[in-house]
């Protein structure tokens, strides 16, 4: 696991503050409201991590259960997520028997590095997805989108200091991948700087590839473009359609426009 999510997970909110995720809420409520909330309308979210979005979008719902592979994340998000639902998963496994209304996958849909994988996440959103019910996918980039970037930030507070940095960028454009560099500057209690370095590595695929497997998996997607620029995937489940899974080797459709 990566150190962002257990050495220095303790450290998430100075990482990524809750404030920062407020407008992008906004967009997501919009969106869900437009596919259409019935009365107590129930959430899965899956790769919750800190519970960030949750924070913003739990007041919108009856209920809501949030899932990820790491117990540290989960126990940020418990802090300022006392109310809800908090289950250790993994989201190509995962299989609570249970059914949602709406299935959210928020930016760790990155770490879905293979096509494979990706059919996998979206085979158990459809499976706890209510019918019609609705899944929304949001990754940072798609084949289409992505370019080499930069990027700094991380806050304070009374005894703590977090500063990082980071570099995408795409080392093999033959796979499946990029690779994200991270440098995190810590500082505690007036102790000597303390400094971290790791390498995520992410998927990257095309457009194409997203609405084949969701539709491969029973879905019916689509693709908003958010205020970030991000291609979103809301994907609707039909009502009484059965599940189609794909089999057999799955073809990448990679190409840049």
């Amino acid at each position: 696991m990566y150190k962002m999510y257990d050495e220095i997970a303790d450290w998430w909110l100075l990482l990524s503050p809750l404030e920062h995720y407020a407008s992008e809420a906004e967009f997501f409520v919009k969106t869900m409201r437009d596919k259409g909330l019935p009365d107590s309308p129930t959430l899965l979210e899956l790769g919750s991590g800190g519970g960030n979005n949750a924070y913003y979008l739990k007041r919108h719902f009856a209920h809501v259960t949030l899932s990820d592979l790491s117990e540290k994340m989960l126990a940020v998000s418990q802090r300022h997520n006392p109310e809800c639902e908090h289950v250790v998963g993994d989201m190509k496994t995962i299989r609570l028997n249970r059914y949602f209304d709406i299935v959210f996958v928020h930016d760790a849909i990155d770490y879905m590095t293979s096509l494979e994988e990706l059919r996998q996440v979206f085979l158990a959103a459809f499976l706890h997805c209510k019918e019609s019910g609705s899944a929304i996918f949001v990754p940072d980039h798609v084949l289409e989108t992505f370019a080499e970037s930069t990027g700094s930030g991380g806050s304070d507070d009374e005894h703590r200091a977090f500063r990082y940095f980071e570099w995408s960028y795409d080392p093999d454009e033959s796979d499946t991948s990029y690779v994200t560099e991270y440098v995190y500057l810590l500082r505690e209690n007036g102790q000597p700087l303390r400094v971290e370095h790791e390498q995520h590595v992410s998927g990257l695929f095309a457009r194409a590839d997203w609405l084949r497997l969701l539709r491969e998996a029973g879905f019916e997607p689509e693709i908003v473009v958010d205020d970030f620029g991000r291609d979103v995937f809301v994907a609707h489940k039909p009502t009484l359609v059965g599940m189609a899974v794909p089999s057999g080797p799955i073809a990448s459709s990679r190409s840049r426009m």
